[in-house]
């Protein structure tokens, strides 16, 4: 694979891309700006799927970037010839976006879920659309400083990898088959498993002897394929806070609770009667989402210094250096005019400041309120997002930190304006949600815009394909986070000493008894917690609507980490002992050394979906060890096969949720797909099945350790 060098250059000139300036080649076509969208969906999808199962997502740069070479190559001859280069990048460009739009909404927008609000369709799409083309909209001033400027101080490191593969596919071909291998790996051992229910979806261990205590292990292919991506010590140390989680506090809390008659708040009844899961789900999630909340403000006080230098030096370069007339530079220097960057700043702005979702209550003075905010807080953070983005990669980028920041200001200005009604919370959250979202794709761009300045492409096409990447995205991140919603969703019974009153007109639903109730949403009421209830006529409530959202399916613990910070601060509704039990634990995780949010992500979620990514985790290290001192690099054999998982596995799993989906029909088709799997189950026995699962699934960590290896 060819590989780009980079070294301090003494001005932006020194630097000879890919593609000469004065080569004129097919870049911004409409088959490249298809494929880009069209990937940009599928991987969206997947990060949105990941987001809500780990709080964490994967750059989509290297595998887009090998999926295009590959497909146009193929197609070729159907399409009047071969794709440039530059179309290849605007095909990586274009799909991106939709990877890191999906993790900024698929961090904040559930938490509307988690406050009682409808997670709407329409709100999804424009908040979403809004966050991004802001995002977009702030790294164009910033591209000749932190790109060009730059180069060879700041590396962008996906953004370097992308370039690699693509002058290689230019050169030698790309390894797309270990994508496409890895992508039909995920797709068919999750379809056997999850979808026709050959085995267990879970394994589970319970340990003798230590009450409430077990070793659990989602097989998930995707989990495993995030695992190799990210490395071994990330996945350990994940997987360290799920082992304190579950072999510590929750066999701590069911042996302290032994005998005690009452319940313990917040739970409702005594923790004799509980599960291990139960227990996670009352006290162990606020002790993960304070550990969660203390390592995001924790990462962002690391990056303060970087945070203050990015700002100050862009500011001074937007000061010195002359904006020029477009037409004077060469192809390669040419930005969307800084007139359309300004103007459409501003007509956002305006666009906000009426846009129904943010304004959640009566008045003008809100709207405003939040539309500056969102501009202020979106430029601050997008310009630190594009900064860290180039010295430590996407994968340190505090984005969840950043979001944290901006809900804890804007939360102390709507406190301080008296503005603290439950309405508010889904104010802030909307601000919250657009200012992630910016910052995110601010980061993203910045990647894109480095690997086409390698490559020699044009940064306004860049731009604009960017732009379209978000407009084409945002359109399914609603419905998949519904699907996801929805297809998980359960109904419970419960029982509150609070009479709800349903709001008229609303229609009679079926209970799981078959009884009539009506459905009454609850939000900010001290006794009972936020969410969807059935009610009787007379107001009592019988059963809780338990969203998807927020389930063992679905933990989301980015947005319940924004829920936690909203309503800590404007309804002070809290158990603060749990709460900050989470938060003295990172803390203790950082003076030893130990990064705390990966360790509280750990904590926070089910030990089941972090087994899995340790064990990817662990494959890579075997690899890694292998190989000796020549580490695998980003777009290295097993990243590309893992990258395949991780897409097919996702992608499955979204039909799994689908399967969920609460219609008759949906059911009978789940049914007839799962019913020669039960058979099986029946016939021998769940141990032996789910051990065969296993099998399996270990057998795809060998997979990828000898792809690894065997295509060096």
């Amino acid at each position: 694979m060819a590989h780009i060098v980079e070294r301090p250059a003494p001005a932006a000139t020194a630097f000879k891309p890919f593609v000469p300036d004065e080569a004129r080649l097919p870049e911004l076509t409409v088959r490249a700006v298809l494929l880009g969208s069209l990937l940009g969906i599928v991987f969206g999808a997947s990060s949105v799927y990941l987001a809500l199962r780990v709080g964490l997502t994967v750059s989509a740069s290297v595998p887009i970037a090998v999926l295009s070479i590959t497909i146009f190559r193929a197609l070729s001859n159907r399409l009047g010839g071969r794709a440039s280069i530059l179309e290849n990048t605007v095909v990586q460009t274009t799909g991106s976006a939709g990877e890191s739009i999906a993790a900024g909404a698929a961090f904040t927008l559930p938490a509307l879920v988690l406050l009682g609000f409808e997670m709407d369709w329409t709100r999804t799409l424009l908040l979403s659309l809004c966050g991004g083309v802001l995002g977009v909209l702030m790294m164009i001033p910033l591209r000749r400083y932190l790109i060009v400027k730059e180069h060879g101080v700041l590396t962008y490191p996906e953004g370097t990898a992308a370039a690699e593969v693509l002058v290689a596919g230019e050169e030698r071909g790309a390894q797309a088959r270990l994508v496409f291998k890895g992508l039909l790996a995920g797709l068919v051992y999750k379809a056997l498993g999850f979808v026709a229910r050959l085995w267990p979806t879970t394994a589970e261990l319970p340990i003798p002897r230590y009450k409430a205590a077990q070793v659990s292990v989602d097989m998930s292919p995707e989990l495993m394929g995030v695992g190799y991506i990210i490395g071994y010590r990330s996945s350990a140390i994940m997987v360290g806070g799920g082992l304190l989680s579950w072999l510590v506090l929750i066999p701590a809390i069911a042996l302290f609770g032994q005998g005690r008659l009452g319940a313990l708040y917040p739970a409702t009844v005594p923790i004799d009667q509980m599960s291990p899961g139960d227990i996670w789900n009352r006290y162990i999630r606020y002790i993960g989402a304070g550990a969660v909340a203390a390592g995001g403000i924790i990462n962002l006080l690391k990056a303060m210094p970087t945070i203050i230098d990015s700002f100050r030096a862009s500011f001074r370069d937007l000061r010195t250096s002359g904006i020029g007339r477009a037409e004077e530079r060469r192809r390669t220097e040419r930005d969307i005019p800084i007139s359309v960057v300004l103007v459409g700043s501003v007509a956002l702005a305006v666009f906000m400041s009426f846009l129904p979702q943010l304004r959640t209550v009566p008045g003008m003075g809100p709207a405003v309120i939040s539309a500056v905010s969102i501009i202020v807080f979106g430029f601050f953070f997008s310009v630190v997002s594009s900064r860290i983005t180039g010295e430590l990669g996407s994968s340190s980028n505090p984005i969840s930190g950043m979001a944290i920041a901006t809900l804890m200001g804007v939360c102390l200005i709507f406190v301080a304006l008296g503005w603290t009604g439950h309405a508010y919370t889904a104010a802030a959250l909307s601000i919250g949600t657009v200012v992630c979202i910016a910052a995110s794709n601010a980061g993203t761009t910045s990647q894109d815009l480095k690997t086409s300045f390698l490559v020699g492409g044009t940064p306004w096409r860049q731009q604009v394909a960017l732009i379209i990447g978000v407009i084409t995205s945002v359109v399914v991140i609603g419905g998949t986070l519904q699907l996801i919603n929805k297809g998980n969703r359960r109904i419970q019974e419960a029982t509150y000493a609070v009479t709800v009153v349903p709001p008229p007109g609303v229609p009679s639903l079926r209970g799981p008894d078959g009884l009539p109730y009506r459905e009454a949403r609850v939000g900010g009421v001290e006794g009972i917690p936020d969410g969807r209830y059935l009610v009787t006529e007379t107001g009592q409530v019988r059963y809780r609507v338990q969203e998807g959202i927020g389930s063992e399916n679905a933990p989301a613990p980015q947005a319940t980490l924004m829920s936690l910070v909203i309503k800590g601060i404007l309804t002070q509704q809290l158990p603060w002992g749990l709460v900050l039990l989470g938060v003295f634990t990172s803390i203790l995780m950082e003076i030893i050394g130990v990064p705390a949010l990966a360790f509280a992500v750990g904590v926070y979620l089910p030990l089941e979906s972090t087994t899995p990514v340790f064990l990817g985790g662990l494959a890579r290290k075997l690899v890694d060890w292998r190989r000796g001192s020549e580490a695998e690099s980003d777009a290295g054999p097993g990243v590309l096969y893992s990258s395949g998982l991780v897409a097919g596995g996702s992608i499955m799993g979204l039909l799994t949720s689908f399967l969920g989906w609460p219609d008759a029909r949906v059911e009978r088709v789940a049914g007839v797909l799962g019913a020669g799997g039960q058979k099986t189950q029946a016939l021998l026995g769940s141990g032996v099945s789910a051990t065969i699962g296993f099998a399996l699934f270990l057998g795809l960590a060998y997979l990828i350790y000898r792809t690894a290896l065997k295509a060096r």
